[in-house]
């Protein structure tokens, strides 16, 4: 007997040394509960009293990780909140509250981030079995309990003691898992304020829209337009990021609500930089930059139609903002440095806004110990209404300047007016003496004159008649002109066609366009026109010199038209003298020699004169015997 004791008694200690050690160990591991008291006003599930893990299977229910198996696998958050940034897979949370105390007060559980697609709630019953609530941003707004912008549901104080409440989060991008128990009465008070100064912030932006509107009104710039927008896209996208568009613009439309923010921020983006470079006068003042801003407005309109058609996901990527918000920055330091004084409103506007998109960008990047509150939630919202104020401190100060300079220019201006007007009656005065000096002397005369009129009179009659008969001589002349001339046009072109001469005689005879086009038209409709649409015979003159439209359809033909000389880039007198030379010498002349010749590049002469060429050898039978009319020949189509 006593042989056998001793292995049992050693085997009980072992035993409660072990369970000594386990017990222990889920002592330090236990999750710190919560505990219902009516004294507070909210209480912020933080650290340990939070605690997670990732199902990367996206298959586990409620009755997979209520398990025991499950519940090492349960970590507390590292951060002040937790976020989920494995947002592709279920993330599961549990928290645990105490109802041992009597509480008067009705509480409820209230999730900040309004954007989390879905969240599946469990609550236990006495009897250890979890019932459950869903809702989220892919539901409809209606489906929820309380009309708020945040998720929130009631909690059930009837069952006293520990209770431990497990929830699923899922989205489509990361998510901000932060839980608040408060009482029914101060989740009332609180909304009620928040929506307050909701109204006022959204208030100003509207107050600041109607001033840049009616600053539109009175200058009539563009500028205006585009702050407009840029206020107006800001309001949008703070009310998509806070769920109070979806609450009121948009409830039957989640789909929508998922990208009204990404679409906001581009129209803010876009128009911010379009007003950076009307207000900044970049163009003048900074063409570097305003190369820079529009090669950013392109880029960035690129990125916007890849998450409208290619994937909706890279709208998570806000942070690409930074970009434009930087070059805009950077330029009104540009800008304000080079001298131009409103940009110093700018510049103190959009450092306001580089804070607060900082302050986002180290809530983001560094979320550790970072404990939550309105200074920091709505520190951005802050920083934008302080960027409206202080740009449209800048507005008024440009529209200030301008009026300086107006009323500078319009000082000027009535000076320059009362020394012209100084001016022209000195003027005047001199005038009036100069004047009556003339007219006494132009009295003195006017005998003299009149008698000499009377023999000019008598001159005149017999310089009528000796006029008469110079201008019957005159006609014969002129005949006698015409007729030389015209011989002599013809004998020049009947030379010029039918033996080699040099550029300077050939440009006599065809000196101009006006003669170059003229000869055209005699060849083109030496017969008769015809109009090349409809086949009417009849036109008027055309809009191009020597053209004809046609009086029916309206067709204006040029006098090139169908013709070797139609779109020919080098000037048509020297055309006609390639094709001349072409002509005579029978296409052996060089493109060498007409370059010499004509003073043009070589290049354009070889390929003219190849052009010529292959319609000589088109032509070749019909040029074969024919003379003076080759030159028709080659020119008509």
């Amino acid at each position: 007997m006593s042989n056998k004791s001793k292995p049992i008694g050693l085997s009980c200690w072992k035993s409660i040394i072990v369970l000594f050690c386990l017990l222990n160990t889920l002592a330090s591991k236990a999750q710190e509960r919560v505990l219902l008291q009516d004294g507070i006003s909210k209480h912020i599930f933080i650290y340990k009293e939070i605690e997670s893990f990732v199902d990367t299977t996206n298959k586990l229910t409620i009755k997979d990780v209520i398990k025991p198996a499950f519940s090492d696998k349960f970590k507390p958050s590292k951060t002040f909140t937790p976020t989920n940034y494995q947002y592709l897979h279920n993330g599961w949370y549990r928290i645990k509250i105490n109802h041992s105390q009597a509480v008067k007060n009705s509480w409820i559980l209230e999730f900040f981030d309004q954007t989390i697609e879905e969240i599946h709630f469990y609550t236990p019953d006495h009897q250890g079995a979890y019932s459950q609530q869903s809702f989220g941003a892919a539901r409809p707004f209606d489906q929820r309990f309380y009309f708020h912008k945040n998720f929130a549901l009631n909690l059930d104080t009837a069952f006293k003691g520990d209770r431990i409440y497990y929830f699923s989060v899922k989205s489509s991008h990361p998510s901000n898992v932060m839980v608040v128990l408060k009482p029914v009465v101060s989740y009332f008070k609180y909304a009620l304020k928040e929506y307050y100064l909701f109204g006022i912030y959204y208030g100003m932006i509207l107050i600041f829209s109607l001033y840049n509107f009616m600053m539109f009104l009175a200058v009539k710039q563009k500028q205006y337009i585009y702050y407009i927008i840029y206020n107006l896209s800001i309001g949008m996208f703070e009310m998509s990021s806070n769920g109070i568009a979806y609450q009121y613009l948009w409830p039957d439309s989640p789909e929508w609500n998922g990208i009204a923010f990404g679409v906001m921020l581009y129209l803010a983006s876009i128009s911010s930089m379009l007003f950076t470079r009307e207000f900044l006068y970049t163009k003048t003042k900074a063409p570097t930059l305003n190369k820079l801003i529009l090669v950013a407005i392109g880029i960035r309109t690129l990125f916007f139609g890849a998450c409208l058609f290619i994937d909706e996901q890279l709208f998570n990527y806000k942070y690409i903002e930074i970009i434009p918000l930087v070059i805009c920055y950077f330029t009104g330091w540009y800008v304000y440095k080079k001298g131009y004084r409103p940009a110093r409103f700018f510049v103190a506007g959009y450092t306001f806004l580089v804070l607060g998109v900082l302050i986002r960008v180290v809530k983001t990047v560094y979320p550790y110990n970072l404990p939550f509150g309105p200074a920091n939630f709505y520190s951005l919202s802050f920083c934008f209404i302080m960027e409206m104020l202080f740009v449209s401190f800048a507005i008024s100060d440009k529209v200030r300047l301008l009026k300086k300079k107006k009323d500078k220019a319009q000082s000027r201006m009535f000076q320059e007016i009362k020394l012209n007007q100084l001016l022209k009656d000195n003027q005047n005065k001199e005038l009036e003496k100069q004047v009556l000096l003339r007219t006494k002397e132009v009295i003195a005369q006017s005998e003299i004159i009149k008698s000499q009129n009377e023999e000019l009179l008598n001159m005149n009659e017999l310089l009528n008649l000796k006029a008469e008969e110079i201008n019957k001589i005159n006609e014969f002349l002129k005949r006698d002109n015409i007729e030389l001339q015209t011989d002599i046009e013809k004998v020049s072109q009947a030379r010029v066609m039918s033996k080699e001469v040099d550029f300077t005689e050939f440009s006599k005879i065809y000196p101009d366009n006006n003669a170059c086009f003229k000869f055209l038209a005699e060849l083109k409709w030496n017969d008769q026109y015809q109009c090349r649409k409809c086949g009417n015979v009849h036109y008027f003159e055309g809009i191009s010199p020597h053209s004809r439209r046609c009086s029916k359809c309206g067709y204006d033909e040029s006098v090139t038209t169908n013709t070797i000389f139609h779109n020919s880039k080098i000037p048509i007198n020297k055309a006609f003298y390639i094709i001349f030379l072409m002509y005579s010498s029978n296409g052996k002349i060089s493109s060498y020699k007409l370059s010499e010749i004509l003073s043009m590049r070589q290049g354009t002469c070889w390929a003219y004169s190849n052009k010529v060429k292959k319609i000589m050898d088109e032509r070749k039978k019909e040029l074969k015997n024919a003379g003076e009319k080759g030159w028709s020949k080659l020119v008509l189509l």
